[in-house]
């Protein structure tokens, strides 16, 4: 390992052995030889702090939330809610802007829907961006197709960095929401949303940010980023699946329409008519996800403990390594190397189908993501059928790399 590597681990005063052992799915066997989890921007490993967590509220606490009189319901109540201001503060938020959701998709869904049935209509505008997931893309051309409005996209650079002069003349008086992910999940750029919310606010236009592939990696703060939402997965914040949060600025939740009808979202039902909740819970129809609602707080608590800063910089230490390493292999190309990234690489090799070096490498016990990553749009851009996508978390280690760089190089040996 190269000597300033092993002086930065030193530095960053990460315990990466007593991390690992927080995770016991990082001590797995794959194929026989000893899993490297490299999939993280996909979904993240969980901790004990979680795992045990889970476990807790069904053996102590299951019950229904809000609704109740008697000690559990109160007490899973209490959780649930104590769980929401954990968030609200981790963003620098008001507990009564953070809406529960199922992940991020839901929450941007909820947007599409909700402030579209109030705000957009016929010849409005959506922008967007040419990296978008999917889940920042099909809700909007959903809301487009209703409305008759249309959407718009901010190109991209071959960098994989968003051209903001275009940005720019993108804008107008037609413009209702700009809608851009903080992080792609693809490339891992880190794009510059503070210039794109100040250019937004300027023209009077609100802003959402998927901040799925940020929220694990660095500080979010709503408030200095002026940001009107933000939503995120819990599943990728070292959390359980199927919850996920947006939050939103309390001048837009109550003029927005609830996005489903039922229970817990309202005041009042009469056969002639139903008066609606307050957010968030105008927002929360039905029975929440109330055991992963919980268990979110300790996913978050946990990564707090370790120190965000610490992560960042254990992270990008990951990434300058891996980028040094995967540099030297022959026809190997790394598609997007914009400036500012997380510990995201995604690269193809030439002659060589992605899918097929997964494969391989998972034979090996690496465990990659291949294919378009839901992000169709931005492979086709590149012109190409697909990457290898290796994303790193803070429980991910030089010598795990080392032990991918070999890997992949058989593969490529094997399959050229």
């Amino acid at each position: 390992m190269d000597i300033a590597i092993k002086s930065k681990i030193v530095d960053n005063e990460l315990d990466i052995e007593a991390i690992r052992k927080d995770f016991p799915i990082l001590h797995t066997k794959v194929h026989g030889q000893q899993l490297i989890y490299f999939d993280n921007a996909a979904t993240s490993q969980k901790p004990l702090a979680v795992i045990n967590a889970i476990e807790r509220y069904y053996r102590e606490t299951n019950s229904n939330v809000h609704r109740g009189i008697h000690y559990l319901s109160n007490k899973a109540t209490n959780e649930f809610e104590e769980s929401r201001k954990v968030i609200a503060a981790h963003l620098n938020a008001s507990h009564d802007e953070i809406i529960y959701t199922r992940g991020t998709t839901e929450a941007v869904n909820l947007v599409a829907f909700s402030f579209g049935e109030a705000f957009v209509k016929n010849g409005d505008e959506i922008i967007i961006s040419q990296m978008e997931h999917h889940s920042n893309i099909v809700p909007w051309q959903m809301l487009c197709e209703r409305k008759s409005a249309i959407l718009k996209f901010i190109p991209i650079t071959e960098k994989g960095e968003l051209k903001m002069e275009e940005f720019k003349k993108l804008l107008s008086s037609k413009t209702k929401l700009v809608a851009v992910n903080h992080v792609s999940n693809t490339l891992g750029t880190i794009n510059l949303v503070e210039e794109i919310i100040a250019l937004a606010h300027a023209n009077n236009t609100p802003v959402l940010l998927d901040g799925a592939q940020a929220v694990p990696h660095m500080k979010v703060d709503v408030k200095k980023l002026d940001v009107d939402f933000y939503c995120f997965s819990g599943h990728k914040l070292f959390g359980p699946t199927g919850i996920g949060v947006l939050y939103g600025k309390t001048q837009w939740l109550n003029q927005m329409p609830p996005y489903q009808g039922g229970g817990e979202m309202i005041k009042q039902v009469t056969l002639a008519k139903t008066t609606y909740n307050d957010a968030p819970l105008r927002f929360e129809a039905g029975t929440p996800n109330i055991e992963a609602s919980i268990v979110l707080a300790k996913a978050i608590e946990y990564i707090n403990k370790i120190g965000l800063d610490k992560i960042a910089k254990h992270e990008q230490d990951l990434l300058l390594y891996a980028t040094g390493k995967l540099e030297k292999i022959e026809g190997l190309k790394i598609i997007g190397t914009a400036q500012h990234k997380t510990a995201v690489i995604s690269f193809i090799v030439e002659g060589i189908h992605p899918s097929d070096i997964g494969i391989l490498l998972d034979k090996q016990g690496v465990a990659v993501r291949t294919g378009h990553h839901c992000t169709q749009p931005l492979i086709d851009f590149y012109k190409i059928p697909g990457t290898v996508r290796a994303s790193f978390a803070f429980y991910n280690t030089f010598e795990e790399i080392d032990v991918f760089e070999k890997a992949l190089n058989k593969a490529i040996s094997m399959l050229k």
